[in-house]
């Protein structure tokens, strides 16, 4: 018998109504993307007005507004030298037009043999081929898949935390291997300063501003997934902000409409475009049926207006210092093994491997909805919450794994 799975017939502001009338205080953002909540007014209208006037067009050959607004606003909002944006439908296919734009370009270099990818362990950048492959190759999800995704490259995975001291020895094994694997490297594609699904774990600003450097120093790209940390989940805008590095690919997504639509984009500088646009294809060879579609657009430009009008910091500030406050008391219970806080992302590291069923019913019982997995309780709430139902969430977190 699977899981349960609890049937929902409504949603708005932070709360999910399910089917039996119950109705419970989210603690995802629907996996990192409602950052608005649900039913926003704001969102609702640009969505419905849209529908109004085009639903969808092809765009091969063909453009139109709401496409033209988002990608200038990606632009403005994203550091200058990443000025070429592609629109596409999902995360994971982000990923994959940023790996296939860092292997065209390398082509289109006269230099095919770098066309494999270094990343660190511990990471996740979505379910489709090239995506998998530089999921983490033990924990992560895609082991089923092995011997038949591209084998790439892997160092540790980052060892010094956010908010600890810099150790130089961090970097040593990555410095290695990046200088070993240069001529056929493409690219290094990591998720910068907070890594999701494979680890929830926060490392070293500087960390990255290595990369950065060995990356220059050796030829390859670097690609910054930053589809779940973008929009302003970590407390910047994006995680690379923390340590001052543009990546020469970034990958946006899940937030980028408020959780309305699947819709992503990878930009890149307009040397790379240059390149695979006189390259032997002489484009970039993806072309989703529904990349730009005009609704995600819409909802994408009224989301990204939404969070930029509003003061975004000081709530995902206040949110960090309420979680951090309000999940220490977790750090001494013995099922515990660490708490960390960054932006408003809160994690319980537990010594074993939860019940993830066992433990979703009970938060639902509590009336909220946290979905834990491996060792990990964690939340990561809509920027609207109040600070009252966010004290839901951590009481409930509190009070479930205490009984573990």
């Amino acid at each position: 018998m699977g899981a349960p799975v609890w049937p929902v017939v409504a949603a708005d502001g932070v709360r999910l109504t399910l089917a039996d009338g119950r109705r419970l205080i989210d603690g995802m953002s629907s996996w990192w993307a409602a950052i608005h909540g649900y039913s926003h007014p704001v969102l609702n209208h640009a969505v419905s007005a849209q529908l109004g006037r085009m639903a969808h067009v092809m765009f091969g050959g063909l453009t139109h507004g709401p496409a033209i607004d988002l990608g200038e606003r990606l632009v403005d909002l994203t550091p200058a030298p990443l000025e070429k944006v592609f629109l596409c439908d999902s995360g994971s296919v982000a990923v994959e037009v940023a790996v296939k734009m860092a292997i065209q370009y390398w082509q289109g270099r006269g230099r095919p043999g770098k066309h494999r990818l270094l990343t660190v362990r511990g990471g996740y950048h979505g379910d489709t081929f090239a995506a998998m492959s530089v999921c983490d190759p033990v924990t992560g999800m895609h082991r089923l898949f092995a011997g038949l995704v591209p084998e790439q490259v892997f160092a540790p995975r980052p060892a010094c935390r956010f908010d600890g001291p810099w150790e130089p020895s961090a970097i040593a094994e990555f410095a290695e291997l990046i200088a070993a694997h240069a001529g056929e490297l493409a690219a290094v594609i990591l998720e910068p300063i907070a890594q999701g699904a494979g680890g929830m774990w926060f490392y070293h600003p500087q960390y990255l501003r290595e990369v950065r450097a060995l990356c220059d120093a050796h030829d390859v790209l670097l690609i910054a997934d930053e589809i779940a940390t973008g929009f302003g989940r970590t407390g910047r805008f994006l995680a690379c902000d923390h340590a001052q590095v543009t990546p020469d690919i970034l990958c946006l997504g899940k937030a980028l409409t408020g959780g309305y639509m699947t819709l992503a984009a990878t930009l890149t500088t307009a040397d790379i475009a240059a390149v695979i646009g006189y390259g032997e294809a002489g484009c970039l060879m993806h072309g989703p049926t529904f990349m730009a579609n005009p609704l995600a657009c819409a909802a994408a430009v009224a989301s990204i207006d939404l969070l930029m009008a509003g003061d975004w910091q000081g709530r995902v500030g206040a949110i960090a210092g309420q979680l951090a406050r309000e999940l220490e008391p977790c750090r001494s219970l013995a099922a515990v093994g660490d708490v960390r806080v960054l932006g408003a992302i809160g994690v319980v590291e537990t010594r074993a491997a939860v019940d993830t069923p066992a433990l979703t019913a009970r938060f639902v019982d509590a009336g909220v909805w946290l979905r834990p997995f491996g060792r990990l309780v964690y939340v990561m709430p809509p920027y609207v919450i109040s600070p009252d139902d966010l004290s839901v969430l951590t009481a409930a977190i509190t009070h479930v794994v205490a009984d573990i």
